[in-house]
């Protein structure tokens, strides 16, 4: 009877110990969030912060350039095998430290919980491991990360990528073809605006960004 009560305490213990690691304890996730919750931010955003540090090539961190924002968009718009997949990747990455601890004797640490040196040592055993499964889930965050990061505009600015201002004259075709999307009665050009004179020149790195990007 004893060791059946004793039995229960610690399958209590347990189930309150697997709780608070998985679920309590993060950030509140960000204001709008649609498919990640708050646990599974701080995962991309710890991911995003090792694997674009402050301080690198580009003066845009990880942090900076909102890739978790951007990954919670980025899964909200898969379809839902797709989306369990990598609810179950991030998951994977966060409490692996239970099978795969980082140096430190941090295996009851989480991922995201970590110091920085052992988050990095941490995801560089996931790359360099000779398992090819756990390889390919760092190969799957790494993408998941590096899509974010290169979609924020400082990036892209301190890349020279960010789309330019163009002047588009009216030419012969925009007078037969409307424009994406819409249809040939919502072609409204004539001859008369059909551009003469000379073409611009080239887009250069130093040309104006266009207005209505941010």
């Amino acid at each position: 009877m004893l060791l059946h009560v004793w039995f229960w305490i610690a399958l209590g213990v347990l189930v309150l110990v697997g709780i608070r690691r998985v679920f309590l304890g993060y950030p509140a996730a960000h204001v709008g969030a649609k498919a990640l919750a708050a646990r599974e931010l701080a995962t991309v955003r710890t991911a995003a912060r090792v694997i674009f540090p402050e301080g690198g090539a580009i003066p845009a961190s990880g942090d900076s350039a909102r890739v978790a924002q951007h990954s919670d968009r980025f899964v909200h718009a898969q379809n839902p095998s797709n989306q369990l997949l990598m609810h179950l990747l991030f998951f994977a990455i966060e409490h692996g430290t239970i099978l795969f601890p980082p140096p430190g004797r941090s295996r009851f640490r989480r991922f995201s919980d970590l110091r920085e040196d052992q988050q990095l040592a941490y995801l560089e055993s996931w790359r360099q491991s000779e398992r090819p499964e756990r390889r390919l889930v760092f190969t799957s965050l790494r993408a998941i990360v590096t899509m974010g990061y290169f979609a924020d505009p400082n990036v892209l600015r301190a890349l020279n990528l960010s789309p330019r201002e163009i002047e588009s004259p009216v030419i012969q075709a925009d007078l037969l073809w409307p424009a994406v999307g819409q249809h040939p009665q919502d072609i409204r050009f004539g001859p008369e605006d059909v551009a003469t004179g000379e073409r611009a020149g080239p887009l250069l790195p130093g040309s104006p960004v266009h207005p209505e990007y941010r």
